[in-house]
C-alpha cells in the first residue's frame, strides 16, 4: 500500500499544504489541497473518497477537484462520509452559492461527485480495499479510518483529540503497519487544543499507551506557525517510531 500525503498540516501556507492522503492513486482521504497538490491528469485517476469530516481544510479542495475534472470522467467520484459531514457540505460548499452542485452536474443521472453515507464500524469494499469507519473525538461527523488491503492495515485518524474506540479495533485488527494521526498545538496552548478536539505532544503522548504497540505513528495536522516548537516538544519525548510530517508532497510504501 502507498500512502502519498499530498498536505498534512493543519493549516495552509507558502509550503504548508492542508489534508490529503492518496493511497495508489485511486483512494483518497479528505479534500484539503488535492486540486493544488497533484496535476489534474492524477486527480481524475481517483476513484474513491473518504471524508473524515467537515472543516474546510478537509474539504476545500472538492470544489476545484470538481471544477477540474468535470466532464473528464465518465464516471463520479465516490464519496463516503458521515450524515452529518455530507449534510454541512451540501448545506455550506455545494449550495450553488459559495459552489455549484457537482452532484448534479454534467447531470443528475450523470454527476461529478455522488455521495455515499457511512455508518461507524460497519465495513466497506472498495475495490481492493477493506475501509472501517470508525468515530473519533471530533466535531463536524469526525471519523477516523482503517483501510485493509491484501492482508496488511492502516490506521487513519485526521482530526481527532483523545479518544479510545479506534484504537479498541486497531488492536483487533491484523498486520496494522502504521497509524496517521495528529498533532496540532503545542503543550501551553493546552486548553485551545481540548476546546477544539485537537492533540498536544503532551496528549498525544498519552495516547500511544492506547494504540497497538510497535506500530509506527506519523503524526500529521502540524499547524504551521507552530511547527518548529512542534518538532521540538515530540523529540523531547523520545518516541523511536514517531514520524513527523513536516514535509508534504511525502510518499511511504506499506508491505
Amino acid at each position: 500500500m502507498q500512502v502519498r500525503i499530498i498536505g498534512g498540516h493543519g493549516g495552509v501556507s507558502p509550503g504548508f499544504r492542508a489534508t490529503s492522503y492518496l493511497i495508489d492513486g485511486k483512494l483518497l482521504i479528505d479534500a484539503g489541497s488535492v486540486a493544488s497538490g497533484i496535476p489534474i491528469s492524477d486527480q481524475a485517476k481517483i476513484e474513491n473518497i473518504l471524508i473524515s469530516h467537515s472543516h474546510l481544510d478537509h474539504i476545500s479542495d472538492l470544489a476545484f477537484l470538481s471544477d477540474n475534472c468535470f466532464g473528464m470522467k465518465g464516471v463520479p467520484f465516490e464519496i463516503y462520509t458521515s450524515a452529518q459531514a455530507h449534510k454541512n457540505i451540501m448545506t455550506h460548499l455545494l449550495n450553488d452559492e459559495i459552489w455549484p452542485d457537482f452532484t448534479k452536474l454534467p447531470s443528475k443521472k450523470n454527476p461529478t461527485l455522488r455521495f455515499h453515507e457511512i455508518t461507524s464500524e460497519k465495513t466497506y469494499e472498495l475495490g481492493p480495499y477493506k475501509v472501517t469507519p470508525v468515530e473519533v473525538n471530533h466535531p463536524a461527523g469526525g471519523h477516523g479510518f482503517i483501510i485493509e488491503k491484501n492482508g496488511l492495515a492502516v490506521v487513519f485518524t485526521q482530526d481527532t483529540g483523545p479518544t479510545d474506540r479506534i484504537w479498541e479495533i486497531a488492536k483487533q485488527t491484523e498486520n496494522v503497519k502504521a497509524i496517521f494521526t495528529e498533532v496540532s498545538f503545542p503543550n501551553n496552548l493546552m486548553q485551545v487544543a481540548i476546546d477544539s478536539f485537537h492533540h498536544t505532544p503532551s496528549t498525544i503522548n498519552e495516547e500511544i499507551k492506547k494504540m497497538p504497540k510497535e506500530v509506527p505513528i506519523f503524526l500529521g495536522h502540524l499547524k504551521p506557525n507552530f511547527q518548529q516548537q512542534l518538532i521540538s516538544e515530540i523529540g523531547v519525548l523520545g518516541h523511536d517510531r514517531i514520524t513527523l510530517l513536516g514535509s508534504d508532497d511525502s510518499t511511504f510504501i506499506f508491505r
